[in-house]
């Protein structure tokens, strides 16, 4: 009876034992699969903050489907760099990219020392907006603070990688609307006649030149050296006054 008893207590530990470690994994396997999700869904999160601003990544994850802002003086930048398509019958795919990525990579972590809010690349070009959540001259100062760290940017480019490429920069403020288009792939975009006389001022500029518009002259025009260039005609827009920025005014 007594070894009877020994061995019904033994196995019924035992049993106990095998019941704890099973639940203990049981345990284990569910925080691991919590830690899994909670990892999948803090990549999935940085990924959209890569193409979206941290405000809309919160409104879509809240459920909004349609996003759309009016904003009423955003000040808006684009790039381009001058002989890039020459450039590209000399070099592979992979070094373009390669290249390219260099670069933008300054511009990247300049934006957001300074601020502002990268839109989009096309190619060689790089579009930069400030202003889309307030209202005020502050932001067309940091978006041309940004114009002229790109041409340090880029001036410690040519040096890393011996080479000698230019850009031409156009800044203009005014009214835009900034909202996601699509349902897939969806991009965070701006809209506006703002947005086409950015672009004018960009393509009528001059390789190592920032050429503002008058609207964001009047807003910078304390801050900076500016030279007063002349009437420029501008495609769809007919002639507008622009300006160069010199850089800052103890330069």
């Amino acid at each position: 009876m007594e070894k009877g008893f020994t061995h019904a207590t033994r196995w019924s530990m035992q049993l106990e034992s095998i019941q704890k470690q099973l639940y203990k994994n049981a345990l284990d396997f569910a925080f691991d699969q919590e830690k899994l999700v909670k990892e999948k869904a803090q990549k999935i999160d940085e990924l959209m903050l890569n193409v979206l601003p941290r405000k809309i990544v919160d409104r879509l994850e809240s459920g909004e489907k349609t996003i759309s802002d009016g904003c009423p003086n955003a000040t808006i930048l684009f790039s381009d760099i001058v002989g890039f398509s020459a450039m590209s019958v000399s070099q592979s795919a992979e070094e373009l990219v390669s290249l390219l990525n260099d670069l933008f990579s300054k511009f990247d972590q300049r934006a957001l020392h300074l601020g502002v809010e990268k839109i989009k690349t096309i190619g060689d070009a790089y579009m930069v907006a400030g202003g889309l959540e307030s209202d005020g001259m502050l932001d067309a100062i940091r978006v041309v603070e940004m114009a002229i760290g790109m041409f340090t940017d880029l001036a410690e480019f040519n040096q890393q990688h011996q080479m000698a490429l230019q850009m031409r920069i156009g800044i203009n403020s005014g009214p835009v609307v900034a909202g996601v288009i699509g349902h897939t792939k969806f991009s965070y975009d701006l809209w506006g006649n703002t947005v086409n006389t950015a672009s004018r001022m960009e393509s009528t500029s001059l390789p190592g030149k920032i050429q503002i518009s008058p609207s964001t002259y009047l807003q910078v025009r304390e801050h900076f050296d500016i030279r007063e260039r002349e009437l420029v005609e501008c495609k769809g827009l007919g002639k507008i006054m622009t300006y160069f920025v010199n850089g800052h005014l103890s330069d």
